[in-house]
């Protein structure tokens, strides 16, 4: 009954959510002498602060429309290429001189954490001067019919392969965090089976495949607690008249108050500054924590059975490290990766994915052969940093470019 007692309460406020928002128009309004007061931006700014704090904020747009490739703007565009009730495969087309190289297939597998995959928004700009780019783009749980089926890890490792298989041979495959295990096992899957569509290169960035390495406080909530507590605490049912109606999921508001918790001084922190930003008319750091937190505070909510399997099967048995991981009976061998090259890329600062979780990959590997093995720590960056800002432009793109030109085949021409 969480759940519907969480949407009355977000229907309640409605009307006060509506008088705060005339309360900015009106403060906010030229016609309006107090406009240009103290008194009046302070109104104006705590009516916006109250609209923001319990709206509930819709999935954001990845707003990509051009880029820069060999010094020539390209326009971009999205394609949906691929398609499943859970996710969406989006390719970025970008429009290219006849005879320019599009360089290689690049598959950026999203995580199914919370957030929606518009997150790799700063992600996908960079690599799309250099591939042509592919995201997984999940489905919120909540607007998924319960007749569309079941979701769990299993079907995330199918998804995986099947978009490998859609893209086309020689892709290159990118896990963001939590698709680090999935992305890892369906690799081991496709090699032990010889698939000629398994992926050239591997990156695997701050993502958990041995969660014994470094523990963070995510990696301890998780061991000190079995799966039953999980199930018992955090799956609830979607309430009608939602399109996923009846269905369990691990709610998206739950995982945003953890989120949240995690570093709630700073988030106040944040939010108090952003209230005398817009009294003193500071419109630039204004916009820049709208910006942030229209896309932080953007959530989505997972299927039960996908959370669950995933807890206990990363974070409580470590699988993976263990080699007891099982997809639909068949063992997940991590020996059996021979051909595709692996990168892995950590934080320094990480406190999501601790170091040494990600690198552990290649100790898995055993029989790949060392040349075709890579691993930069990037200092003075957290979780977020592994992926987005200017030290991932900077120094970890240009090693993900290369590495996938070094192990790639020659790149196609428009």
């Amino acid at each position: 009954m969480f759940y519907q007692f969480y949407e009355l309460n977000h229907a309640a406020l409605q009307p006060a959510r509506a008088y705060a928002d005339a309360m900015k128009f009106i403060y906010s309004s030229p016609l309006n002498p107090f406009a240009a007061t103290p008194f009046g931006r302070s109104i104006a700014a705590g009516a916006e602060l109250f609209e923001r704090a319990t709206r509930r904020y819709g999935k954001p747009e990845f707003g990509i429309t051009h880029t820069v490739v060999n010094g020539d703007e390209a326009e971009v565009s999205e394609e949906i290429v691929w398609q499943k009730p859970f996710c969406h495969l989006v390719r970025f087309n970008r429009t290219l001189p006849e005879g320019s190289p599009r360089g290689p297939k690049l598959l950026i597998v999203a995580p199914m954490s919370g957030h929606y995959a518009t997150l790799l928004r700063g992600t996908v700009e960079a690599m799309l001067p250099h591939a042509e780019v592919h995201i997984t783009d999940w489905i919120d749980a909540r607007s998924v019919p319960l007749a569309e089926g079941a979701f769990d890890l299993d079907d995330y490792i199918d998804y995986v392969i099947e978009m490998l298989h859609a893209i086309g041979p020689d892709t290159h495959v990118m896990a963001v965090c939590q698709p680090a295990v999935p992305v890892f096992a369906a690799v081991a899957l496709m090699e032990a089976r010889n698939d000629p569509f398994r992926p050239a290169t591997m990156t695997l960035m701050g993502g958990p495949i041995d969660t014994r390495r470094s523990p963070t406080a995510v990696n301890n909530l998780a061991m000190s607690k079995d799966i039953d507590w999980f199930r018992e605490h955090v799956i609830m049912t979607v309430p009608w008249p939602e399109p996923g109606f009846m269905r369990e999921v691990y709610p998206g508001f739950l995982q945003l108050s953890g989120f949240m918790s995690m570093n709630l001084d700073r988030h106040i922190t944040a939010h108090k500054d952003f209230f005398f930003h817009l009294v003193r008319e500071d419109g630039d750091s204004a916009e820049k924590h709208r910006t942030f937190y229209d896309e932080y505070c953007a959530v989505m909510d997972l299927t039960a059975e996908f959370y669950l399997q995933t807890v206990e099967s990363v974070f409580i048995r470590q699988d993976i490290p263990h080699g007891t991981m099982l997809h639909r009976g068949e063992r997940v061998d991590p020996s059996a990766i021979r051909n595709t090259a692996l990168l892995t890329v950590e934080g320094e600062n990480d406190d999501i994915s601790g170091v040494g979780q990600t690198e552990a990959a290649h100790d898995l590997c055993v029989n790949l052969d060392p040349s075709k093995k890579q691993h930069y720590l990037q200092p003075q960056v957290g979780h977020y940093g592994v992926f987005n800002g200017s030290r991932f432009r900077k120094n970890v793109v240009p090693r993900i470019v290369a590495f996938m030109n070094e192990h790639g085949a020659k790149p196609a021409t428009e």
